[in-house]
């Protein structure tokens, strides 16, 4: 089931996110998620209009999904930019292509124009799966991010909502 995320589903999302965060340069960030930091993005997220959706199988989150706007300003209103992250368990069942399609229509339904996906260059699954889902390469920074010890480009993809 894909639905919004709730306050009580924090603890949740950090048993998806913060083995990604540890153990990965899926994300380029350290520092893993605290429950208390996963309430406040579902509440920030929910306030500007956006959203973080969950897929959960009988009460427990397989993965989430989630997007905000892509720059600050008034002339970036209309282009987003998603996050999914999911679980072991979850992959290579359809579930990330519902979770994307869902933040999607969520965004579309908002107004927004553009979803932008950064994802990690060297993710070669992650690529072909945003390709999958009508996502362009538009764009590649080198040397973008830093993790164990190195450096990682970054992709951005692009896919037009209307």
């Amino acid at each position: 089931m894909i639905r919004l995320a709730r306050p009580d589903d924090a603890a949740g999302i950090c048993a998806v996110w913060n083995p990604i965060i540890r153990d990965s340069a899926i994300t380029f960030n350290p520092v893993e998620k605290t429950e208390a930091a996963i309430a406040a993005l579902i509440a920030d997220r929910a306030a500007a209009g956006h959203a973080v959706m969950v897929a959960e199988d009988g009460g427990t989150v397989l993965g989430f999904a989630s997007y905000g706007q892509f720059r600050a300003g008034l002339g970036y209103a209309r282009t987003m930019e998603h996050s999914i992250n999911l679980s072991p368990a979850a992959q290579g069942r359809g579930i990330g292509a519902r979770l994307l399609r869902a933040i999607e229509d969520h965004a579309r339904a908002g107004g927004a124009h553009v979803m932008v996906g950064a994802v990690t260059a060297s993710n070669a699954p992650s690529v072909a799966f945003h390709r999958r889902m009508g996502y362009s390469e538009v764009g590649l920074m080198p040397d973008a991010g830093y993790k164990f010890g190195r450096y990682h480009d970054l992709l951005l993809m692009q896919k037009i909502l209307d």
